[in-house]
Order: structure tokens, then sequence, then C-alpha cells
């Protein structure tokens, strides 16, 4: 196994560590991890010429319990998107699926990144929004493979990218969650290859 993210399109490092306010593609650093904070774990590896992706996001020590909220919604969000999957049913569903559970729970997902196909590319089509239509978007096919990722924040969706050009955080600060499987389309439903 080697990484997929260590060199892509110039990333510098193996792993994704996202802080609190950073939602996604965090630099590891020597920032310090207080208790109450949270951090985004993303891992990317090829095996045998094919791409696997998963993030988690986890607490350090106890945290608030709008937080903890967060973390949970997340959580939900992406196995409530991964039960609409299967052959025949529509990816529309799935980004909508996502975007319910937030709102459910008044928090907001981001817009400007989501989820993906993965296989022998780490990124491929489609490009799976955590919002959407339900009956829209293209209709799932048994043997397609899925990162679905959903992210959600406590405050605004609106986003910015850091000086290092990879590090995306929300532009008012407040707090956002990760999570991610790599899933497989079957005919009856899906099945997770990484989590």
């Amino acid at each position: 196994m080697i990484s997929s993210f260590k060199g892509y399109k110039g990333y510098p490092f193996v792993t994704c560590l996202s802080v609190n306010e950073q939602v996604v593609h965090g630099f590891p650093s020597d920032r310090e991890l207080l208790p109450g904070d949270i951090i985004g774990v993303d891992v990317g590896v090829v095996y045998n010429g094919y791409h696997a992706d998963a993030a988690r996001t986890i607490s350090v020590g106890f945290v608030d319990k709008e937080v903890d909220r967060l973390l949970k919604t997340t959580k939900e969000a992406l196995g409530l998107a991964i039960s609409k999957i299967k052959e025949g049913s529509r990816l529309g569903d799935v980004s909508f699926s996502i975007e319910q559970k937030a709102k459910a729970n008044d928090f907001e997902v981001i817009r400007n990144y989501g989820g993906h196909g993965i296989g022998e590319n780490l990124h491929e089509d489609p490009f799976i929004k955590n919002y959407g239509s339900l009956g829209s978007g293209p209709v799932l096919l048994e043997g397609m493979v899925l990162a679905i990722e959903p992210m959600l924040v406590m405050g605004s969706c609106d986003v910015e990218v850091l000086a290092d050009k990879w590090t995306v955080v929300t532009k008012d600060k407040k707090w956002s969650s990760h999570e991610e499987h790599t899933v497989l389309v079957t005919l009856e439903g899906s099945k997770v290859l990484a989590r």
C-alpha cells in the first residue's frame, strides 16, 4: 500500500489533519491540540492499483455539547446517505439525505467540496454534493465505487483556502466535522470498503 495523498497535485503529506474550523485538507503541524478540540483525520491509500479514501472527525477529550452534536449528526448523515445507495437509485437522493439530516439538526453543509467517484484514480466522476434534490442526478449502477463524505458546519457554509493553498477553513471560524467512507454500489444496497 502507498499513500493516495502524498504528491497528489503537490499535496506534501500522507494525511490531511483538519482542526476545529478547518474543514478539509489541513496540513499536519505543531499546532497544539487542547481538550475540547476536534480533529478530522483523512487518509487515502492505493492497493493493487485502486484507491480507497476515508475520514473521521474525533474529539480531543470531552467537547462542548453542541460540538458533540455536530460530530454525531455528521456520522448519522453518512450512515443515512449510505443507506440510500443501491443499483437504480439516484445520486441526488444520497445528496439530499445529507442536507436534510444537517438542516434537521440546525447545521449547514459545505457546498464547495463533497464526495467523489473513486477507483484507479483518487478523484473520479461523479462529484457528490452534500445537498441536492430527490430524483435528480445520475442513476447508480452496480459496481460503481463512491467516496461519500458529508461535511457539516456549525455556522455559515462559506469557506476560504489558506495561504498554504490547501487548508480549507470556514470564513466565520465556526467548527466543522467531516466523515467519509468508500462504498461499493451493489444490487441489494451497498458495501463499505473503507471506513
